[in-house]
């Protein structure tokens, strides 16, 4: 990975747990007391070993090449390819951190009983907090608040890449929610069945499990059964199902269905693949095998809605 010459300048990251610490004893400080205190983490790091620290932690190999043409501009266009961030925000951060910020006044230490954790543990636990938020998001708490149904197509959430479609079907949610309940097995995936089982021989081929495994009960789902190369991650009856994927992957990724009630009548079926890709490697695979992804998640959302209109008929 190039990197620019400032990943060499020091900085003192502090944990947001510790940062939230600081605010909330600062509130207890005796009014004559009050002035401005310099705080920051146990370790004073590169921007460097921040980096690599983080690779260790996600499993990541890299190795970093400083060079001396990567200017302030070019670099945050770099960040704009590699990162969430938007170039011009990226570009407020590389002016900022080419200037060392440690703590040169170590008052803090003194007046409050707050001893900060180190880098590694700061990471460690800010990925663990990032994992058990997402395994609590509902991506359509992130959309719109007037109503209006959107599709979202290959849009980053932070990390992630997410690509969101949505069908009305005029039946209610719990009969909705029966093709999706029985998606995958014997069923299949309601479009392009011969190209999610190439998927598969392609996925044994690289070590992976395929789609052999097939499910538990051809009716019934709970967290944890697989479902071919997926494992149930969470299922909340006539509502919701998110899948993981357990393939091989440069990344992780999810399969989520999500059916809500019309006040006009029947329901809506929320479909949602989500990407959390792993390095360059990842966003290559995500971006090169999207107009795929395109044609199959819209062809099954139209196959699951038919199953719909078939149970609602029977």
């Amino acid at each position: 990975m190039l990197t620019p010459q400032w990943v060499s300048v020091l900085a003192q990251p502090i944990a947001i747990d510790d940062l939230l610490a600081y605010l909330l004893a600062a509130l207890q400080l005796p009014e004559e007391e009050q002035r401005i205190f310099d705080i920051g983490g146990a370790d004073q790091v590169s921007y460097g070993d921040l980096m690599r620290e983080y690779a260790r932690q996600r499993s990541l190999p890299r190795l970093m090449v400083r060079v001396p043409v990567l200017t302030p501009r070019l670099s945050s266009l770099w960040l704009g390819l590699v990162t969430p961030l938007y170039a011009r925000i990226g570009r407020k951060i590389v002016d900022s951190i080419r200037h060392p910020t440690i703590v040169r006044d170590a008052s803090a230490l003194c007046t409050f009983p707050i001893r900060p954790m180190g880098m590694r543990e700061a990471i460690a636990r800010a990925l663990r907090n990032e994992d058990r938020e997402f395994a609590q998001t509902r991506w359509s708490d992130a959309l719109s608040a007037s109503g209006a149904i959107q599709n979202l197509a290959g849009v980053r959430f932070g990390s992630r890449l997410v690509d969101s479609r949505s069908v009305h079907v005029p039946v209610p949610p719990a009969v909705a929610f029966l093709p999706i309940r029985r998606i995958g097995g014997t069923t299949g995936w309601y479009y392009g069945d011969w190209l999610w089982r190439m998927r598969g021989f392609i996925d044994l081929l690289c070590g992976g499990v395929g789609v052999r495994r097939g499910r538990r009960d051809p009716e019934r789902l709970q967290v944890g059964d697989t479902v071919d190369w997926w494992r149930v991650e969470t299922i909340e009856p006539d509502r919701r199902l998110r899948l993981a994927a357990e393939m091989t992957l440069p990344g992780r990724a999810w399969l989520e269905f999500e059916v809500t009630s019309n006040s006009a009548g029947g329901s809506w079926i929320r479909q949602t693949a989500i990407f959390d890709p792993v390095g360059l490697s990842g966003l290559a695979y995500w971006y090169l095998i999207y107009p795929l992804h395109q044609m199959i998640f819209a062809g099954m959302l139209r196959g699951i809605a038919r199953a719909c209109h078939g149970q609602h008929g029977g």
